[in-house]
């Protein structure tokens, strides 16, 4: 800032800086018909002792960089030794006291600040979105009015520092103010990575406590409906030091993420982590903040708290920008999925699939979806297609196993208006793909309908029924299906009658490149009481045949020699585990989740079965669950 008003007032500078400020074109310059030097220093190594300048600009004095200082004494010592080397002005942040007292009764000290002892004294501060105005005195002189386009009142008490000082050089009012106005922020300085009607995403330096709360302080005067800050620790020594500090300092954070410290070539120091920071701020109670240690996780866990009108803000020095540039990535993309489905609809980013799974295992889809009409599905298959994202589809998650990586792309979940329609005809019922296969059996039950009481017993959706064409209690789905409706790769739709459908055991090829959209199933005019007593038959046994534990359904395919559940009991395997993944005790084909049982566990717990059955028995098991996604 103090370069670029230089140059506008027409002293021609050189400048060196340790930011990236895109209004002065590089970090460096020299112009030889220039008679200043601007150069930007810091007390991090104590090189600050090397100075012999003209004049000092002296923005505050604190405790930082420990790992380098004692203590804040020995910092002191060594801006004042800065200070005695300055043959001209120093001009200094009056409302700093540390600065102040140590600069206050120096010769040719120049204040500024807030005060009312500030030589060049800021008044009438108004911040507002991306800028703020004020007024400035000098001595009690009124010079005018300044706006700054960057924000928060810790800028603005920078433009009074350099005011003061090129006020001092005898740049006019006037040209200083129009420098001011055009002035933009160096990189990673409240930095703007993403702006739409619904998010706004910001990255900053800040990772120090008194820099943290200002841009807070920023951020929220913004306006946004919520404030949710990740922040990346620099340096096991600051975190250790600050860690009080840091406690208050997220007070105007709504939803605060902390990942591991940024170590900066420091060695580790047992005990300090991320979590020192996060005790910290739940000890100034704070109940709004969680630990990620994972730094490529940070972007998943604040992307899937989004709500619409939130700032996020990326707070560290470290490379925690570098996933606020992820999410910022992937919300380009979810805002057009949001656009397709419309307001009815949800998108979700990185939303768990252990949420949307009934063994409750599963990492995150990337872009989580839920189209309500036949209209939004298709234009959401021919977006994938046109963007070259994969698309998976999913119902209620049965039969099905998502590793811990989850699933890339876009998982779409039809659920809600087309999708949970059933009507009756006649001897028919028509349900959509989003209904449940339960739904069906006691739609039918209402309508004197026999035939279709084994779905009671299953727990997905009639687009994951058909999709499997699962069964039970000797039936499969197909049998009772007349006619279906899909759509087709290109999001174009089609009816096809059940003589037209190729369908195997626990297999429909036409669904494994087209999805659902409804069905329409047969049923036979049956006594109420009939009806119910094989509801109840079927109730039975899966009471007493199946757990009641988390699990995705039956694990394996029968052989053609023996029933999986019946070998796995034969091989002494039930009750076997892995981690929290277990066979359950009740039916041998069947893994129950007792916990937090993670993908992993289950497909160790596969690979270990299998392994068991073709060494002792000579039998290569199939899975029957669908086995999808990514390894963590």
């Amino acid at each position: 800032m103090t370069a670029h008003a230089l140059r506008e007032g027409g002293l021609h500078p050189s400048h060196y800086v340790g930011a990236e400020i895109p209004i002065l074109r590089t970090n460096a310059y020299w112009n030889q018909g220039g008679e200043y030097f601007v150069a930007e220093g810091d007390e991090s190594d104590g090189t600050l002792r090397c100075f012999h300048p003209e004049h000092a600009l002296i923005l505050n004095i604190e405790e930082e960089h420990l790992d380098f200082y004692p203590d804040l004494a020995a910092i002191e010592k060594v801006f004042a030794q800065l200070i005695d080397q300055t043959s001209g002005s120093v001009l200094y942040n009056v409302d700093d006291p540390n600065t102040a007292r140590l600069c206050g009764k120096r010769k040719h000290a120049v204040s500024y600040g807030f005060s009312e002892q500030a030589d060049y004294r800021g008044t009438d501060v108004e911040l507002r979105n991306f800028g703020s105005s004020f007024l400035v005195f000098r001595r009690g002189e009124k010079l005018g009015q300044a706006t700054l386009n960057v924000p928060g009142e810790h800028n603005v008490h920078n433009a009074l520092g350099v005011i003061a000082l090129a006020s001092e050089l005898s740049i006019p009012f006037d040209k200083i103010t129009a420098s001011l106005r055009k002035f933009e922020h160096a990189r990673r300085r409240f930095e703007i990575k993403y702006a739409s009607d619904r998010f706004l995403l910001v990255d900053d330096y800040a990772h120090h406590p008194t820099e943290i709360r200002a841009t807070l302080r920023s951020a929220k005067s913004i306006g946004r409906r919520r404030l949710v800050t990740m922040f990346q620790p620099h340096r096991y020594s600051r975190t250790k030091a600050l860690c009080r500090d840091f406690g208050s300092a997220f007070d105007d954070a709504d939803r605060v993420v902390i990942t591991d410290v940024y170590p900066a070539s420091e060695p580790p120091i047992p005990g300090i982590t991320g979590q020192t920071i996060v005790d910290e701020i739940v000890r100034h109670s704070h109940h709004g903040v969680a630990y990620q240690p994972q730094l490529q996780s940070v972007h998943r866990d604040v992307g899937n708290m989004l709500e619409a009108g939130d700032l996020v803000l990326s707070l560290g020095a470290g490379n925690i920008h570098e996933q606020l540039e992820i999410l910022a990535a992937d919300l380009v993309v979810a805002e057009k999925l949001k656009a397709i489905v419309g307001e009815e609809g949800e998108v979700r980013l990185y939303e768990p699939l252990s949420n949307h799974t009934t063994l409750r295992v599963g990492g995150p889809a990337q872009f989580w979806v839920e189209p309500r009409t036949e209209q939004a599905f298709a234009e959401l298959i021919r977006f994938c297609d046109d963007e070259h994202l994969p698309l998976f589809v999913i119902g209620r998650g049965s039969n099905l196993l998502v590793r811990d990586g989850g699933i890339r792309g876009v998982v779409v979940h039809p659920h809600g208006g087309d999708f949970d329609k059933i009507e009756v005809a006649g001897y028919e019922i028509t349900a959509g793909a989003g209904v449940k296969l339960r739904q069906v059996a006691y739609t039918a039950r209402a309508a004197n309908l026999g035939g279709l009481e084994w779905m009671e017993g299953i727990p997905g959706t009639v687009g994951g029924g058909l999709r499997m064409n699962a069964g039970a209690m000797g039936a499969q789905t197909f049998e009772n299906v007349t006619r279906i409706r899909y759509l087709d790769a290109e999001g174009n739709s089609h009816v096809k009658n059940r003589d037209e459908l190729e369908v195997f055991y626990r297999r429909f090829p036409l669904l494994e490149k087209n999805f659902a959209i409804s069905a329409t199933f047969c049923g036979q005019p049956a006594e109420r009481a009939q009806i119910d007593m094989r509801l109840r038959e079927s109730q039975e046994k899966r009471r007493t045949t199946q757990p009641a534990a988390k699990s995705a359904g039956c694990i394996f395919k029968n052989p053609a020699t023996i029933p999986a559940g019946k070998l796995v009991d034969e091989l002494g395997l039930k009750n076997s585990r892995v981690g929290n993944a277990r066979v359950s005790r009740v039916h041998g084909n069947f893994i129950v989740n007792d916990g937090d049982a993670t993908a992993s566990d289950v497909l160790e717990l596969i690979d270990d079965i299998k392994s068991v059955a073709r060494k002792k028995r000579g039998i290569e098991l199939e899975t029957e669950v669908e086995i999808v996604g990514e390894p963590e």
